[in-house]
Formats: C-alpha cells, sequence, structure tokens
C-alpha cells in the first residue's frame, strides 16, 4: 500500500496565488470583453536589461561549438557569477563572504523550502503575520505542525503579529523559538528593517541558538542609505543567519530563474546533544545531492547585471517600477486609503475602506474595477482588513488603475 504524505491535507484550501489565478479566471470567462489590470502576484513586466539579453545569447552561442561547449556546471554555481555576488554584493558594503559561503540556485522561494531538509522537525518556528505564505506551507508539509484553526494559523509556529498599531515592528517571541523568518523590504507590507531593529534580532537568536532565514529578495529596491540591504551589516550576523536573494525582481529573472543563498561557515545549528554542527556542509551536501545547478547562459546573464551597463539599466528598471510604487500610494492616499509601504520596496499596503473584508475588497476590486490585487488575510490572519497591491506594472496600467479606483471609491462616498 503506497501511503501518502497526510501533512498535505493540512494545507489550507488553496495557495493564495493559485485560488486568485482561478477567481480571475472565472470572471475574464464570465466577461470576455473586461480589460483586467494585475496588480496581485510580483511578477515582473519589462523586458531583461539589454547587457543581461548580450551575455545569454553569447552564452548560447558557446554552446553550439564543441570547443566552447558545456555540459554540468558545478552545482553550487559558477565561480564567475559566485564571484560577482560576493564582489558587489557584499565586500563592497564592508562583508566579508566568501565565494564558497554563496549558493546559486533557481529561486529564493525554492531555497526557503529546500533549507528544511537539513533542520530537525522539533525545531520551533516562529513568521511574522502577515508572511509570505511559502515560509508556512513548507513548514506544514513536513509535518512540523498541526492542523488550523478557523483563522488559518497552525499550531506549533509562533505568529508574530505586524499592523499598524505596532508600525510593523514585531516584537521579540514570547517563547523559545529555533528558526526565525525575517523577510526585508518585507512582503507583502512593503515595510522596512532598520538596523537596530535586526540588531535585536540578531542578538535574540545568539542568546537562544536560534537561526534566522532572512529573506532579501527585495533589497535591490532599497533607496534610503540608512536602511540596511543585508543582515550580514549588523555584527555577529553571520553566526545565526542564512540570507536568501533573488535577480527575480531586480533583474527580471521570474520566467528565468537564479537566484543564491549565502550560508556562512561561522553558522551553527545543534545536534540533540547540544553539541555545535556546522550548517554550511549539511547545506552543500544537501545542494549537491538534490540539485544540478543553474543553466549556464542564465548564470552569464545574472554575472552580466553586475557589469558597468548592466548596472546601470537595472537601476533604471528599479527606477521605473519605484516610480510605479511611489503613483500607487500618493493616489491611493489621495483617495483617502491609509497605504503603508511603497517607499523602499515595490509593494503598496492598504487598509481596506469601512469594514469590509480583504477577500471582499478583491472581489470588489474585480467585479467593480477589474483589478487584481492580493487580499491581506491570504497573507495570515493579521492580514485581515489589508490589502496589497504591486507596482510591477506598466506606467500606463499603473496610472489606469489609480484612476478606476479613485472612482470606485468616489461612487460610494
Amino acid at each position: 500500500m503506497a501511503t501518502i504524505n497526510e501533512h498535505y491535507l493540512k494545507l489550507q484550501a488553496g495557495y493564495l496565488f493559485p485560488e486568485i489565478a482561478r477567481r480571475v479566471s472565472d470572471y475574464c470567462q464570465s466577461n470576455p470583453n473586461a480589460q483586467v489590470i494585475k496588480m496581485g502576484i510580483g511578477d515582473v513586466t519589462q523586458p531583461l536589461p539589454a547587457a543581461i539579453v548580450s551575455a545569454m545569447h553569447t552564452a548560447i552561442d558557446e554552446m553550439a561549438t564543441a570547443e566552447t561547449f558545456r555540459g554540468y556546471g558545478p552545482e553550487q554555481g559558477h565561480s564567475f557569477l559566485r564571484d560577482a555576488i560576493r564582489d558587489h554584493c557584499f565586500r563592497n558594503r564592508g562583508i566579508d563572504i566568501d565565494s564558497d559561503e554563496i549558493f546559486v540556485s533557481d529561486g529564493s522561494k525554492c531555497d526557503s523550502g529546500n533549507l528544511l531538509d537539513i533542520f530537525g522537525i522539533e525545531n520551533k518556528v516562529a513568521v511574522l503575520d502577515p508572511v509570505y505564505p511559502v515560509y508556512v506551507d513548507t513548514n506544514v508539509m513536513v509535518g512540523r505542525t498541526g492542523a488550523a484553526d478557523a483563522n488559518g494559523q497552525y499550531s506549533g509556529l509562533v505568529y508574530l503579529p505586524v499592523n499598524a498599531e505596532n508600525d510593523f515592528q514585531p516584537a521579540l517571541p514570547s517563547e523559545p523559538v529555533d528558526l526565525i523568518y525575517l523577510c526585508y523590504p518585507n512582503n507583502p507590507t512593503g515595510t522596512v528593517a532598520t538596523k537596530e531593529m535586526l540588531k535585536t534580532w540578531v542578538d535574540y537568536a545568539r542568546k537562544n541558538h536560534s537561526i534566522i532565514f532572512f529573506d532579501a529578495a527585495y533589497e535591490a529596491f532599497v533607496s534610503d542609505p540608512e536602511i540596511p540591504r543585508s543582515i550580514y551589516e549588523v555584527e555577529g550576523a553571520q553566526e545565526v543567519a542564512i540570507e536568501l536573494r533573488s535577480f527575480s525582481k531586480n533583474a527580471g529573472f521570474t520566467g528565468i530563474r537564479c537566484a543564491y543563498t549565502v550560508v556562512p561557515k561561522k553558522l551553527m545549528g545543534y545536534l540533540p546533544g547540544g553539541s555545535p554542527q556546522a550548517i554550511h556542509p549539511l547545506w552543500n551536501r544537501r545542494h549537491g545531492t538534490k540539485f544540478n545547478g543553474v543553466s549556464y547562459p542564465v548564470q552569464r546573464g545574472a554575472a552580466a547585471s553586475f557589469s558597468p551597463e548592466g548596472k546601470q539599466q537595472i537601476e533604471e528598471l528599479i527606477r521605473f517600477y519605484m516610480n510605479n510604487a511611489r503613483l500607487l500610494r500618493e493616489g491611493l492616499m489621495g483617495a483617502g486609503l491609509q497605504v503603508y509601504g511603497g517607499l523602499n520596496a515595490p509593494y503598496v499596503w492598504l487598509k481596506t475602506p469601512g469594514e469590509i473584508s480583504s477577500w471582499d475588497f478583491f472581489d470588489q476590486l474585480l467585479h467593480e474595477s477589474q483589478i487584481v490585487g492580493t487580499p491581506g488575510s491570504g497573507f495570515g490572519a493579521s492580514g485581515e482588513g489589508y490589502f496589497r497591491l504591486s507596482a510591477f506594472s506598466n506606467l500606463e496600467n499603473t496610472q489606469e488603475a489609480i484612476r478606476r479606483i479613485e472612482a470606485s471609491l468616489a461612487s460610494k462616498t
């Protein structure tokens, strides 16, 4: 008898974004002429930077001749990319990271789930609420939680609410936790963490022998020089933190797939008896066993993002998306909504008007304004009453979306 992993049956109705896609599909089938503007998922819309395209074309040409053809590469990533990441993302900010502490992968989403392979099932996990759903769902899948309650919260997880009342600053756990997920700039709220706040978490992790999974997928959108772009800007963080980064949002790799995770050699976990165990060799073994590496042309494209031309073109992309975020933020505030985020992150987090629930507001925007966003409750119980809009759209759609939302809200006053 072939049995299943019954923990999958604990998962809620459906992963958030497929549920959104289902509702949008149903609406579009019933309204084939509707001009729907999609601002829900964080998928980029602008083409790849020219420097990256050129590098990938060259790499493809290399694969066409026997003299320059390449087969399997190192699972951890080619040295030309790992060295570029080391120099341009860390050492240029005074952070001493070695190339072999960087592991190239096909996505931070994948890595955030795959990391659980090397940690014991008995670990207590803390997540912010609202939270990127992958952090929760992957822990459910491996059996680290009990069933979900009426609010969709799972027993076995420690939820740390963030909302307007606490200025989106999570309190430290009231009970000891072993694994901590932090995402800054934050998805979904678009808020950021100060260096002082991250130091508080690093100090907590060092005191409690915890490990922080720090998702920095949106670090490139930080423009405020006082806001850290890496947790390793905090002294001692290499002893307690794994950092995840991605080329998806800044370089437009959502359909190309390339990311990287930093696992410092100083980072220690612990055996059941309390003896320290370095995490780096465990992740290296897991990565090499279950992953064959990112394709050579994609890694050449990623490396080109650090060329002078690539950097300039990516900066232009970031300015483009952040201008969308500014327009959204200002337009929604002008329409009388309470708005957060959108300053150092490409997401705008708004309070739903009146007492309307986040899913009802989703349906209202879809059916009345033909706009797709993301209901806050899909990110957790503390997301109820909030709504996320993405700045990853084109300028015309962003401007039209603001006009439609303003018109819809004005019709209700």
